[in-house]
């Protein structure tokens, strides 16, 4: 998945002229913890809520080009979400301004890529719950797998692999909507599956 289809495209921004008071302003009609700065269609900056606490009773006479952040980390929309989430944690930042050919065109944060996480692992769907699995031995796969909880009346709305430790089998989850988890591991196991736990 791409930034540029989880980014809030054209975000308000703010000149470096004007002053932290407006820019507190926009902030808190928003509910922002960031303002992209911009200045004839280029981004020059980001101000966060961070950058006002630090001009605490000076917002009215400081300008925003005096507290912003100038070398910015920043993402076009054909990066990969997990780039992004890379950078976030790289550099301990909240959000990333997305540019393309210089001028800003989006910004995407940890929130907006924890929901396209969420969305891509079928997580944000109410009444799912999610089995944890072994793929181990002649047969175990995910194609069986999943045909396992279609036959039991269920729909898999997410699955993947991870290892919690590097070097041991992976671990297959499926994420179930329309089927009873009980039954599905019952069913699971009944073919041999290792089942690891169902998670409602």
């Amino acid at each position: 998945m791409l930034v540029g289809k989880r980014m809030t495209a054209n975000p308000v921004t703010i000149a470096p002229e004007e002053y932290l008071a407006e820019a507190r302003g926009k902030m808190v009609q928003g509910r922002f913890r960031r303002l992209p700065v911009v200045q004839e269609g280029k981004l020059v900056g980001i101000l966060t809520d961070r950058d006002l606490r630090q001009h605490v009773g000076f917002l009215e006479r400081t300008k925003v080009n005096a507290a912003m952040t100038e070398n910015l980390v920043t993402v076009r929309p054909q990066t990969t979400l997990e780039q992004a989430a890379q950078l976030l944690l790289k550099h301990k930042i909240g959000g990333l301004p997305v540019v393309e050919e210089g001028k800003l065109v989006g910004i995407i944060t940890t929130s907006d890529i924890l929901q396209a996480f969420l969305h891509v692992m079928g997580a944000s769907e109410e009444g799912t719950s999610r089995v944890d699995l072994l793929l181990e031995g002649e047969g175990h796969d995910l194609v069986s797998a999943s045909a396992t909880v279609s036959e039991q009346g269920g729909e898999v709305l997410g699955l993947g692999t991870y290892r919690d430790t590097w070097g041991e089998s992976p671990v297959c989850y499926l994420r179930l909507h329309g089927a009873d988890p009980d039954r599905v591991v019952e069913a699971l196991a009944q073919k041999g599956f290792a089942v690891l736990g169902v998670h409602t």
